[in-house]
């Protein structure tokens, strides 16, 4: 199979409905504010370059392992490179209506479950090399980031503090209570629904950990799961102006002006001073450690270090 390759050039080639491109017809939208919008996003993406072109001395070629997380729209043209714990379930029920063909009318009129069955969205992965090429070429690429310590708390609590997720705490609970807990009870190895933050820690920063397999995509990085340095996201949305970043993505495709993206409602959320609370029983040497682990994701989408952080 041929490798593939996203060149520099590739940025706003996509042409929306009747032949416009996204550009046009975000000058023809009166909608919202274009200019400070605009601005925004092209800032965005000068950091992600300017950071990549800093850090990245060898530009390898995409695989197609690659592209398994790029979600595809053939209708709209539009390409969505999903990371767990950033919305991702809200914009995989957005996907399924705009793929659809009026099969889904709300978003959230769709159960969560369904939302990640594999078979309910086509991956890039899943194409023809000339195929995934012209995609890469001509479609909307898009991708939402959030703070990268505040996204492992939230996979953190999620996985493993809530009872229902007996499959993370057998399949990575038990591994990390065996290898990070000192003399761990007989219920908590064979359970593993009760590991600490401290020793999810221990776990990403254990080299035994990357080198028996990849992280779990709920805490891989990034970069590592969207690979922003060799595709090039027409845009980087955030989970700090999650309904503005939405709703510009759309307007942008011409989706339905009857698609609308999921309000939050979620009074669980993990907050930057809940994920403060986690790292105070970190020591300092970890924390630089962990930091330096996902220092990339920092950098390219332009997060301040923590000041919770006690790495200084």
């Amino acid at each position: 199979l041929t490798p593939f390759s996203a060149s520099e050039d590739m940025r706003f080639t996509w042409q929306g409905k009747a032949g416009r491109s996204p550009l046009q017809a975000l000058y023809e939208s009166d909608q919202f504010e274009q200019s400070t919008l605009q601005a925004v996003h092209q800032q965005r993406r000068e950091m992600l370059s300017n950071v990549c072109s800093r850090y990245t001395r060898k530009r390898r070629l995409l695989q197609p392992d690659d592209l398994r997380h790029l979600v595809v729209d053939d209708t709209h043209g539009l390409l969505y490179c999903y990371v767990p714990k950033v919305a991702c379930t809200n914009w995989k029920r957005v996907m399924m209506v705009l793929t659809g063909q009026g099969k889904y009318q709300d978003p959230l009129g769709i159960p969560a479950h369904e939302a990640h069955v594999p078979s309910n969205l086509r991956t890039l992965s899943e194409y023809s090399v000339p195929e995934i090429n012209y995609r890469l070429r001509s479609y909307l690429k898009f991708v939402f980031v959030r703070e990268p310590f505040e996204r492992l708390v939230s996979a953190y609590r999620n996985k493993f503090t809530l009872s229902y997720n007996t499959a993370f705490h057998k399949r990575y609970g038990t591994k990390i209570i065996r290898r990070h807990r000192q003399e761990p009870s007989d219920r908590a190895l064979e359970r593993g629904d009760d590991v600490r933050f401290e020793e999810f820690v221990y776990y990403l920063l254990d080299p035994r950990t990357q080198q028996e397999e990849p992280f779990n995509e709920h805490w891989e990085r990034v970069h590592s799961l969207c690979h922003p340095c060799i595709i090039h996201y027409d845009v980087v949305g955030k989970y700090e102006t999650l309904a503005e970043d939405a709703n510009y993505i759309l307007q942008l495709v011409g989706a339905d002006t009857s698609v609308k993206f999921p309000a939050s409602s979620k009074t669980t959320r993990t907050t930057d001073d809940m994920t403060a609370q986690f790292f105070q029983d970190i020591s300092p040497f970890y924390q630089r450690r962990l930091f330096n682990l996902y220092k990339m994701d920092y950098l390219l989408f332009n997060y301040s270090i923590p000041s919770y952080l006690r790495i200084r």
